[in-house]
């Protein structure tokens, strides 16, 4: 064999080592096994690209007809997660009119996966932006917003999700924006046929969700109380937190929050908890199951829609379904997070 083939098939060689060994990591997508509870599993077990992830639709306090869970019945029994991930820690189910109360329903997943850096070494603000906002979810599209534009801020008949010792998007830190999501694969096309079949004194259903948020992150007192909800003993390093304090239909609120802690027992390593919170409104649930007793709008019940047992259901998105959305923002986080 000549000297230049030689090297050719050196070559090649470590062109093929190179690829099972230095990319196969990075092509490897992350892993999501569902488990009762996040806290539930070892931290040594979770192997890297590995997401443990755990919602409660299975719970004993969720609605078998739904798979969501009352929200007084969330908030008595879990109060760290009533404190930690509502709206915000005093939030109540809101009185409409002085009269009458809005029951809510809650829909929670959380997750947790390893990074290979110490935590210290992540950073946190790098994603309280538009553009980490558009990587977890293209399908979103996302506007910044002022204090000024905020709903709660200046519509007392939302008053109710409004902190009550401070108004929404005045922090410095705080990044606001409106965001808009338009449904995608055929649930457009049904509420075109449920908007024709309503009455036409009543406001036509949207094709879309729109939504106000504000994101920042977590600061102390709270971050160093964050263990008690993660149940993990080791030091919090940095907490974001998207609140979404209004949104145009069915949705009361909703909040991601992420935490990261150093690793326990690997100084290399940190762990991310992640959890997603959508509170529903019941009157809405109730009202449209009549949608059940039409055939052709029967996929366009909302229960069924939300959970992502409907024919109607599509997609990675909100058109996906609560259970399939929350799944396909998680992964987005860890990815954007292990690739940075």
């Amino acid at each position: 064999m000549s000297i230049d083939a030689m090297r050719v098939n050196r070559a090649a060689v470590l062109v093929a080592a190179c690829v099972a060994t230095c990319t196969g990591a990075e092509a490897q997508e992350f892993q999501l096994e569902d488990v009762p509870a996040a806290a539930s599993v070892p931290i040594a077990q979770i192997k890297p690209r590995m997401i443990i992830f755990a919602d409660q639709r299975n719970d004993k306090l969720a609605d078998s007809s739904t798979g969501l869970i009352p929200f007084d019945d969330w908030a008595r029994s879990r109060p760290l997660q009533r404190r930690f991930l509502s709206l915000f820690p005093s939030f109540v189910e809101p009185t409409l009119n002085q009269q009458v109360k809005l029951k809510l329903s809650v829909y929670q997943a959380e997750a947790r996966f390893r990074l290979p850096r110490p935590a210290a070494a992540l950073d946190l603000s790098r994603y309280a932006n538009v553009a980490f906002l558009e990587q977890i979810d293209p399908a979103v599209k996302h506007r910044p917003i002022t204090a000024g534009d905020a709903v709660p801020n200046k519509d007392e008949g939302v008053a109710h999700n409004r902190p009550p010792n401070r108004r929404w998007c005045e922090d410095a830190k705080a990044i606001c924006v409106q965001s808009r999501y338009m449904f995608e694969g055929k649930i457009p096309a049904g509420i075109q046929l449920a908007n024709k079949l309503r009455e036409e004194s009543k406001k036509p259903i949207p094709d879309f969700i729109e939504f106000q948020s504000e994101i920042m992150l977590v600061t102390q007192p709270q971050l160093a109380e964050l263990p008690a909800l993660t149940g993990l003993d080791s030091t919090v390093t940095s907490g974001l937190e998207q609140n979404i304090f209004w949104v145009n239909q069915v949705i009361q609120f909703g909040k991601l929050l992420a935490v990261l802690q150093q690793h326990p027992t690997e100084r290399e390593a940190a762990i991310a908890t992640v959890y997603i919170v959508i509170a529903v409104r019941n009157d809405v649930l109730t009202k449209q199951r009549e949608y059940s007793k039409t055939p052709i709008l029967r996929n366009l019940v909302p229960a069924q829609l939300l959970m992502g047992n409907s024919s109607f259901n599509s997609g990675d998105s909100l058109s996906a379904g609560l259970p399939k959305y929350a799944r396909s923002r998680i992964k987005a986080i860890a990815d954007v997070m292990e690739r940075e």
